[in-house]
């Protein structure tokens, strides 16, 4: 099966990011959102991005006009018709993820692929929704989306060998590394990360360590480009209280269990970078 035209539901962080790799990639893209606000300033934020490389010397302005042209901005998920793959980036809420899927799988082709770019729900349970199981994939991509390199492909127990090799052809032609992740909780990075930077949490809040040397300590250490708490302020601190509870109540592993310290940041709204403060102040 042949990709010609994407469709992404939801145009916020990651939405965007996907919308616009794809449109620079050479797809013709469907981009929607729940409103008018909403979608302007996702669109808004694809210009501003390529603006910056532009200014940059990373793409050309005929470039940056050319992606812009390929990206269709809607608030009507019936837009999406015509898409030979369709990828949810919706918020990380099950029910949300069904109601949507269901949709799609009226609306869409029968050939069309269905896919989700959830961090740690179960994508087979979204399929569940749909009379193209088979059809349904999980292309989880990181962030930010234009700049990272790796997209885990994440195949259910249902989904086809087609559908799955589709899937990775359609990453490397954006540019990307794909791997194959089974659907269990967390995939394979964020299963492997959230232990890692949960003890980072857990090091601060003990007195362990300050957060400066914890940082630069995995930095110089270990050679990360970032430590974990500043990695966490980017990803966003909601995210990751998400995806530890989502893996943690599915696993019964301690390892995930959130600690306090993560908890109380979300309730006082310290949510990093996207919100100005997290570990660290942000203009």
């Amino acid at each position: 099966m042949e990709i010609k035209r994407v469709g992404v539901v939801g145009c916020g962080l990651m939405g965007s990011g996907i919308s616009q790799v794809c449109a620079q990639s050479g797809y013709q893209v469907v981009v929607s959102e729940i409103n008018d606000e909403l979608l302007n300033k996702g669109l808004a934020s694809i210009s501003l991005f390529l603006t910056r490389n532009v200014k940059k010397g990373r793409v050309s302005q005929a470039e940056k006009e050319a992606t812009l042209a390929r990206i269709k901005g809607t608030t009507n998920i019936k837009d999406f018709g015509d898409c030979d793959l369709i990828i949810e980036a919706a918020i990380e809420n099950m029910e949300v993820k069904k109601k949507i899927f269901a949709e799609l799988d009226k609306i869409c082709s029968k050939d069309a692929i269905l896919a989700t770019n959830t961090s740690c729900l179960s994508i087979i349970d979204m399929a569940t929704v749909t009379a193209r199981p088979e059809k349904v994939l999980g292309i989880h991509f990181f962030n930010p989306v234009p700049l990272m390199k790796l997209l885990e492909i994440v195949k259910t127990i249902a989904t086809s060998d087609e559908t799955l090799e589709v899937g990775k052809e359609f990453g490397k032609s954006i540019g990307k590394t794909t791997i194959v992740a089974p659907d269990t909780p967390g995939f394979i990075v964020n299963r492997l990360l959230l232990p890692f930077m949960l003890g980072a949490f857990r090091m601060l809040e003990t007195g362990g360590a300050t957060k400066e040397d914890i940082d630069t300590g995995v930095r110089l250490g270990l050679g990360h480009p970032m430590g974990p708490l500043a990695l966490a302020d980017l990803i966003g601190m909601d995210t990751i209280l998400f995806i530890a509870n989502g893996i943690c109540e599915e696993l019964k592993d301690p390892l995930y269990a959130p600690p306090i310290i993560l908890k109380r940041m979300v309730a006082a709204g310290w949510l990093g970078r996207k919100m100005g403060k997290g570990f660290y102040a942000y203009e």
